[in-house]
């Protein structure tokens, strides 16, 4: 996450930086989801990125940021988590809507070679259309209705049970 941030802050897309530092696309995405890297990897990004390779080393575990000459690790702000956590989102609704794309352009193309007079794909169109549409309604947050209201009523009421069972 934090090489993300790092990858961000400098204007690099995921391509540059993973041309830079001499290692694949994926390898790259990989470790922005927070998988492991191996120490060549990380020392070629941290020379691209001009940080020192011990500090990057220790991302993920990284209480305080030692000091180096190179610029120090920065933290996540709970703004931006949350920024990251909306983008991924959207990210997913995205993918999702691609694989309903390609799911039902095949189910339709594969109904029409099966079966033209039965028109059995519209219910997997309209099955997994209802679902997508559920799923960017609540990305969106045009409709989502398990918010985090819901879910402090709902820890309201299971306090109160278990008070209640106490007593």
């Amino acid at each position: 996450m934090i090489i993300r941030k790092l990858r961000l802050e400098r204007g690099l897309t995921q391509e540059q930086l993973a041309t830079m530092a001499g290692v694949s696309i994926r390898t790259l995405q990989r470790i922005e989801r927070g998988a492991p890297a191996s120490a060549e990897t990380l020392k070629c990004l941290a020379a691209v990125l001009d940080l020192d390779f011990a500090d990057l080393r220790k991302e993920t575990a990284m209480p305080e940021p030692t000091p180096s000459a190179a610029a120090p690790l920065p933290e996540l702000t709970e703004a931006e988590r949350e920024a990251l956590e909306y983008v991924r989102d959207i990210k997913g609704f995205y993918i999702h809507a691609a694989n309903y794309a390609v799911v039902v352009l095949a189910s339709f193309a594969a109904n029409i070679w099966s079966a033209p007079h039965t028109w059995w794909a519209v219910w997997v169109a309209l099955g997994w259309g209802l679902g997508l549409a559920y799923h960017g309604l609540s990305v969106f947050e045009v409709f989502h209705p398990f918010s985090d209201r819901w879910e402090l009523e709902q820890m309201r009421k299971r306090l109160e049970r278990t008070r209640v069972a106490r007593d």
